[in-house]
């Protein structure tokens, strides 16, 4: 099914071509003048030139053409050579109910299906999940949903640090604790406790204390070394605990993550590829990409059209140790085996540019992945509190991630039962859904790259551009449907109709946009513009809904259409709240 600006334009450009003109100057596009036309084509103002003519002359050449359009309604030429269109309502009318019985709203197979990993999440084991890993989970997730709506094969990879000093100082800390646990007797043979020796609550005090103390104590960081050593060499005891740290830490990770409606395919961490990084490190020496520099390993990645200095990517440190790029180069080594993906997105901080240009170049130079597998860098921007500083606690400290939703769940909670008599077990879980929507929205409808401040009073909102109204706006639409349904009406036996008043077509016109507003979405990376979009469309059915007698409409087959528009404007913008990580409660 063919976009529908697309359809309009072919229109457009066989007027340009009756009238003598090229076709390629028929591109349609939605007006930003709603007050004086729904559509305008600005193709003629660019011919001027070259047929040394002026431009309201061609664009009346163009309009006669359209004079018998059943496309267009309106076709006028304004000066200095615009032209102004009107959609005629029965093929608006027409094109929605194709929507309506079409896949996806008629929304395009690609035509290649590709493979796409998403690496997106990289919390470190250990640690609780804090306000900044809110946006690489809410925002990788989104791009994964947008992905696969397209048609395409995604992976979503959490990427994980569980690897490194970080779990040679918990070991550390253990031992100085508890030295008499089994994991700590070399001589022990027997089978290690099944249990975890510690808590979630442990664990996340057990890091920060051993962190601290390896700054303060040069003796405890050397025996923190050791044992990652120890760790990374597969001493028995030491593995075993580590089984422990991962199964704790990823046990409470999957309860947070499903907290905020957030699934991964692989739950790979650094350590996946500890077995891969000695060869691959041999071929890079062996190739000669890679060379020593003050007694590190590194390959060269400046190039000569750079403009300014990109320092090479370092291997290995120069006591032998490997760092975040090793292991990222690995894991990328790992993928092209597993998966052999056409595109591989990561979802990251945007400070953190020059490294991933650093890691991409290095990939492509030493040939660990293909040549035409294409390598995204979507950096996101920062989530500040009102000060315009890093979102924190009242106290000043760094806001848990678990906090953060059990605060918004209890604001909207009080909202929801402060003028309704609900019973709590259901407000509590109508909280919970319109909490997600409240904290994913605000951050979805801003541009990744963008900083933004997190305002809980208007994320929480149920007025204005936020995701409570959007929900508010689903559940009225359900309460209507359902309404005609108990009065004896059938919602399958309705179709779209022509449209009799402004407000009725300005909410099909928005309808209509869908396909290639997700289209969009897509290429751009981009679920900001599906926020957009569905607060144009909640704004655009609540002025039709305020403005249009519904239920009580007494031409039954009006009233069938109008209940056949709303059916298709609740299933838009539940496909686009599910694409953005979120769904509607049945009443609020």
């Amino acid at each position: 099914m063919k976009e529908f600006l697309e359809i309009v334009s072919e229109e457009m450009k066989q007027a340009f071509e009756k009238a003598g003109y090229p076709a390629e100057y028929g591109k349609v596009n939605v007006s930003n003048r709603p007050d004086l036309c729904e559509l305008q084509c600005n193709g003629a103002m660019a011919l001027a030139k070259q047929f040394k003519k002026a431009p309201i002359m061609i664009a009346n050449a163009v309009a006669d053409a359209l004079a018998d359009s059943k496309v267009f309604s309106k076709v006028e030429a304004v000066m200095p050579g615009f032209l102004n269109c009107d959609i005629a309502p029965e093929f608006l009318a027409s094109y929605l109910q194709q929507m309506e019985e079409a896949d996806k709203f008629g929304l395009k197979k690609p035509e290649k299906i590709k493979k796409i990993v998403i690496d997106y999440g990289g919390p470190n084991v250990a640690k609780p999940l804090h306000v900044g890993h809110l946006r690489s989970a809410v925002i990788g997730e989104s791009v994964k949903r947008i992905a696969r709506y397209m048609g395409h094969n995604v992976t979503g990879d959490i990427h994980m640090g569980d690897w490194g000093l970080q779990m040679g100082l918990i070991i550390t800390e253990l031992q100085e604790r508890k030295p008499e646990l089994v994991y700590f007797d070399d001589a022990y043979t027997g089978e290690y406790p099944k249990e975890a020796p510690f808590t979630i609550s442990e664990l996340e005090e057990i890091y920060p204390t051993a962190s601290g103390r390896s700054k303060e104590d040069p003796a405890y960081k050397e025996k923190a070394m050791e044992a990652t050593k120890k760790l990374q060499n597969g001493v028995r005891g030491y593995r075993a605990l580590w089984d422990h740290i991962i199964s704790v830490s990823v046990s409470d990770l999957k309860k947070n993550y499903n907290n905020l409606n957030v699934q991964f395919d692989l739950w790979n961490g650094e350590s996946t590829v500890h077995d891969i990084i000695p060869g691959m490190v041999d071929y890079m020496k062996k190739e000669g990409y890679a060379h020593e520099s003050d007694g590190a390993l590194v390959v060269d990645v400046k190039e000569e059209t750079d403009t300014k200095e990109i320092p090479p990517c370092m291997i290995l440190k120069s006591d032998g140790a490997s760092l975040y790029n090793t292991t990222d180069l690995a894991t990328l080594m790992m993928r092209r085996k597993e998966i052999d993906p056409d595109q591989v997105i990561y979802v990251v901080d945007k400070r953190q540019a020059l490294y991933f240009e650093q890691v991409f170049r290095c990939a492509r130079k030493t040939k660990i992945v293909r040549d035409d597998l294409d390598l995204v860098f979507l950096g996101f921007g920062t989530v500040n509190g009102k000060d315009g500083h890093a979102f924190k606690t009242r106290e000043g400290g760094v806001m848990r991630l678990e906090n953060l939703i059990s605060q918004i769940n209890e604001k909207m909670f009080e909202k929801i039962t402060e003028n309704h008599e609900v019973e709590e077990q259901e407000a509590r879980q109508t909280a919970k859904t319109v909490a997600l929507a409240a904290i994913k929205y605000g951050d979805l409808s801003n541009q990744a790259s963008k900083d933004y401040i997190f305002d809980i009073d208007r994320f929480t909102s149920f007025e204005g551009d936020t995701g409570p109204y959007i929900l508010y706006t689903i559940v009225r639409i359900k309460s209507i449907l359902n309404k005609y349904e108990q009065a004896g009406g059938s919602l399958e036996e309705t179709s779209i109709k022509v449209p009799v008043n402004k407000d009725e077509k300005d909410l099909m016109m928005v309808i209509g946009r869908f396909p290639a507003m997700v289209r969009n979405a897509y290429e751009e990376l981009a679920p900001h513009k599906i926020c957009a979009y569905i607060y144009e469309m909640a704004n655009a059915f609540n002025h039709f809904y305020h403005e249009t007698k519904i239920l009580t409409e007494e031409d039954a087959d009006k009233k069938a259409g109008y209940i056949a528009l709303l059916k298709l404007t609740k299933e838009i913008l539940e496909t686009c709240i599910d694409l953005l990580g979120f769904d509607a409660p049945e009443r609020m």
